[in-house]
């Protein structure tokens, strides 16, 4: 590690009736990974906006490579050699790499856009990263992996000396993640520093080499970061124990509540068929691109099915919209909360009451005050929602609170079947247990419970029973207490084992 790039001192930032940052540290040293750790809330994004230009900071001292700054804007930053790489990334995906690459600073020849100059260089720079994509091809072709490549290779074409990168992993496959660590190692060699975000903190032994800890706005402790141990982190992270990062309830196996048959939509949901029973989590596991999202819009309505049935309690239900499913008594919780799951410039009341206007109105179409306070306090208070009032625009929360606005629209509906798809993405380790614990409270209630992870140690912590697919099929079926990881592993690279067998016999 090298000289001190940038330095945050006494940093303080406050909104309308929120103190978000009190007093914040924050150091950088060229060539190494700094992580900068917290609950959803403790002020880590704000903390970066206002290092990326984004928001002004009310109080505090602020040098990037040596030089003191005042106010400035992202782009006077840019200038500065500091980039940032959003956890939703922000890209045009109806434009070429290069497009892209260059929004914003483009290349002009005599009369128009030199894209000649623009490709070549953007290829330059993702030759650097060993990464092979075509700088003509459109983004939205593109897997995230390698859309998060592309920004990785923008930061290059500026000449980036400081890359911020927020929850880099939370859509990756392993296989991605491993190439991310790579390159995330080229850049330290060439004196870049990160700042890291992740809830992912198992995955930081592989590439932090220190840590910086923030917990409700505030700086806690930084450190080497092989001189905390994991129940350190947690600790300071959420201001108490977690003892248990898996919370179990045990219940009884009860009746069938819920059959999935012969269910068939597009090219990833073939010949489905599974159950759900009383007093049970079910996890869906396997490799992104598996078919487990597919699988569960085509349940709930979103996507047509081509064949199959559905029953709930014992009876076929016609589920051709959401609509149905939510007037069956199925919910979901969908993947991207922010893009199918909120109304982010809406009120957290609005948000909770525009799905239960049937509950809330009355018989001449209007809402009942006091329904509806009652409804949303209900949702607060249960789920524990961080809010300073429920008038607040949803946009305002952290992604765990957002995700819990999410969950909490469905439960005052006393529904039967809770679906969740990716529930924890992006939410830290204390709001993850809140999650977990819900889901338990449901399981005790009686109401059937499936959800959909990419992270197999939660699979395996909180399901009683694991499904795996592959390819678009079930290819196994384990009880959580005999299941292995090898076990899930094989059964979720089903496809592509039967794919090698075949190149084998095809060679012999």
């Amino acid at each position: 590690m090298g000289d001190i790039i940038v330095s945050m001192e006494h940093i303080s930032k406050s909104f309308p009736g929120v103190k978000a940052l009190e007093d914040v540290n924050l150091e950088l040293r060229s060539g190494e990974v700094m992580a900068l750790l917290g609950e959803n809330g403790a002020g880590k994004s704000t903390l970066m906006k206002i290092l990326s230009g984004v928001y002004t900071r009310d109080s505090g001292i602020l040098h990037i490579f040596g030089k003191e700054y005042g106010n400035f804007t992202p782009k006077e930053v840019q200038k500065a050699g500091v980039a940032i790489i959003h956890q939703e990334l922000n890209m045009c995906r109806h434009l070429s790499v290069a497009e892209n690459m260059f929004l914003g600073r483009e290349i002009i020849g005599k009369v128009v856009l030199n894209n000649s100059e623009m490709e070549s260089e953007a290829q330059k720079y993702l030759d650097e990263l060993g990464v092979s994509i075509s700088p003509k091809q459109t983004v939205g072709d593109l897997p995230l992996a390698q859309q998060q490549m592309i920004e990785i290779a923008k930061a290059l074409s500026i000449h980036a000396r400081v890359l911020i990168m927020d929850e880099p992993t939370s859509s990756l496959t392993s296989r991605e993640i491993a190439e991310l660590f790579r390159i995330i190692c080229k850049l330290k060699e060439q004196g870049c520093g990160i700042i890291y975000i992740s809830h992912r903190l198992e995955e930081l032994s592989y590439i932090a080499d220190r840590v910086t800890i923030m917990r409700d706005g505030q700086y806690i402790t930084s450190g080497n970061f092989k001189d905390f141990t994991m129940d350190e982190i947690i600790e300071n992270m959420v201001g108490r124990e977690i003892k248990e990062k898996f919370p179990r309830v045990q219940c009884e196996k009860g009746r069938k509540i819920f059959e999935v048959k012969n269910l068939n939509a597009g090219r990833l949901v073939r010949d489905i068929n599974f159950s759900l029973y009383e007093g049970e989590i079910v996890g869906f596991a396997g490799l992104v691109g598996a078919g487990r999202t597919e699988t569960t819009r085509a349940v709930f309505g979103v996507d047509p099915k081509a064949s199959g049935q559905i029953y709930l309690d014992g009876e076929e239900v016609k589920i051709r919209c959401p609509a149905d499913a939510i007037k069956a008594g199925i919910v979901l919780a969908p993947e991207d909360r922010k893009k199918d799951g909120l109304c982010t410039k809406l009120s957290i009341r609005d948000n909770l009451t525009l799905p239960n206007l049937d509950i809330v109105c009355n018989k001449a179409g209007i809402i009942n005050k006091k329904a509806e306070e009652e409804l949303c306090n209900k949702a607060i208070n249960d789920l524990s929602i961080k809010t300073p009032n429920v008038e607040v625009d949803a946009n305002t929360l952290s992604g765990g609170n957002q995700q819990k606005v999410v969950v909490g629209k469905w439960l005052v509906r006393n529904s039967k079947v809770v679906i969740f798809d990716e529930p924890t993405r992006g939410i830290d380790v204390g709001a993850k247990v809140e999650i977990y614990n819900l889901m338990n409270k449901l399981k005790q209630q009686g109401i059937a419970v499936m959800f959909i992870s990419s992270e197999m140690p939660e699979v395996m912590g909180i399901a009683d029973r694991i499904i795996v697919m592959c390819d678009g099929k079930i290819t196994g079926e384990l009880m959580a207490k005999d299941a292995t990881q090898n076990q899930i592993l094989t059964y979720a690279t089903a496809f592509e084992n039967k794919v090698g067998q075949n190149s084998g016999r095809e060679e012999n």
